[in-house]
Formats: C-alpha cells, sequence, structure tokens
C-alpha cells in the first residue's frame, strides 16, 4: 500500500553501512573517478532520504532516518599507529559521530600475515533484525554488496520491512608497488539486487550527471 492512503505517517528508515565497502567505494571515488572526491556520509544520508520518499510515494519531510550504523574491522592501536592511520581513524569518527551514526567495530585478525576482517556481516545482520523486530522501522537502507546479506533481506521482508540497496559496479587499473598494472573490479551480487525491494543503481546515479547540475547528487561528495 503506497503513502498516500495511509494518511500523513511517517516513512522510517534505518541505514546500515558495511564500513569496508562503503570505503572502497569512496576511495574509488577519491582516486579513480574524475569526481575525484570522497563520499560524504551527511550527504549519502540524505539522498537515501529523498529516494526512498520517492519510491515509498511520501513527501521528503515525511521520510526520516531513525537509525544509522557502521560497521568494519578495525586494526590494533599498534598496527594502526605504524601505519600512520590514527589520526585518519579519528577524523572519521568523529564525522561519523557528528551525522548521528553509531559505530560498531570488531578486532582483525592481524595473526596470519594478511590482514583478515572477520565477522562484521553476522554483526550487522543481527543488529540490523533485532532493530527491525522491536523499532519497526518501514524501511531498512543498506550499505552493502556481498551476497551473505541476502538471508538477512529475506528475514526483513519476512516481518514487512521493506529493504532498499544502493550498488555500486565499477572496474579500474592500478599500478601496484612492483610497478605492474592490475585490475580491480568491484561488484554487487546479483542475487542482493534480485531481492531486495528497492534497488539504487549507484554508478547510475551518480554518474548521470556532472558536477553542480544536481544539488542531491553533488551532496553525496566531499566539497
Amino acid at each position: 500500500m503506497r503513502r498516500e492512503a495511509m494518511g500523513r505517517s511517517l516513512c522510517r528508515v534505518a541505514v546500515f553501512f558495511d564500513g569496508g565497502y562503503f570505503d572502497e567505494v569512496s576511495r574509488y571515488y577519491k582516486f579513480q573517478h574524475s569526481r575525484r572526491s570522497r563520499l560524504n556520509v551527511m550527504g549519502v544520508l540524505e539522498f537515501i532520504r529523498h529516494r526512498v520518499a520517492e519510491r515509498e510515494g511520501v513527501a521528503p519531510h515525511l521520510c526520516r532516518i531513525v537509525d544509522a550504523h557502521y560497521f568494519r574491522g578495525r586494526f590494533s592501536t599498534e598496527a594502526a599507529a605504524q601505519a600512520g592511520k590514527l589520526e585518519d581513524e579519528r577524523r572519521f569518527d568523529e564525522i561519523l559521530m557528528r551525522a548521528g551514526i553509531a559505530q560498531h567495530y570488531l578486532p582483525v585478525d592481524e595473526s596470519r600475515g594478511r590482514p583478515i576482517e572477520k565477522g562484521i556481516d553476522v554483526l550487522l545482520s543481527l543488529e540490523a533484525y533485532d532493530l527491525a523486530v522491536h523499532k519497526s522501522v518501514d524501511v531498512l537502507a543498506l550499505v552493502a554488496c556481498d551476497g551473505d546479506y541476502v538471508p538477512l533481506v529475506r528475514k526483513l521482508h519476512g516481518i514487512g520491512c521493506r529493504v532498499a540497496v544502493l550498488a555500486w559496479d565499477f572496474q579500474y587499473e592500478y599500478r601496484n608497488g612492483d610497478g605492474e598494472i592490475r585490475r580491480k573490479e568491484t561488484r554487487t551480487s546479483s542475487e542482493l539486487k534480485n531481492v531486495c525491494t528497492y534497488l539504487f543503481d549507484m554508478s547510475d546515479e551518480l554518474g548521470r550527471v556532472g558536477p553542480g547540475q544536481d544539488q542531491l547528487i553533488d551532496g553525496v561528495f566531499v566539497v
């Protein structure tokens, strides 16, 4: 049932970020895309609010983000200090805090030489489902690409919560430390795209107009 038939009730939206994925996309726009700018979390939230309002058939002022959460693996203090990342982490924590986004971190497994982020998809899914059950949100927006989130989407549909997925697909070439040309590709799971209620093709959305042509899209990028 569209919202016109439901009076002036709010459409309540919760946003869940897979932080590793969000950082990967943000780095792409900063270093590989013609925009040469990172993503602005406040602008992304505003974009979600307006696009969900369109899909739900409500005015933007009746579509409100009532919860937002960010999940990511985090290196030990020693490892982050050695890599010169502590200040960057603290700065981004402040950005999330000022945007009203709750932060959830799990320790990165640094014991095997190559760092491994473990358990983020499980933690995000548990928190998202728990929130949807106890706060009765209307739409949960998922900034993620992994097919591991498909069971979450199905469970959310089962309790009447609609799911919006923000999907990016892109590829680029880069030169590694040995001077070799490598190809990097990021794709959103086709199953995740197919199972969600609303799909926002962000590569298309953010690429359809140039800078200065759409205020909402410009706001997605850091000025």
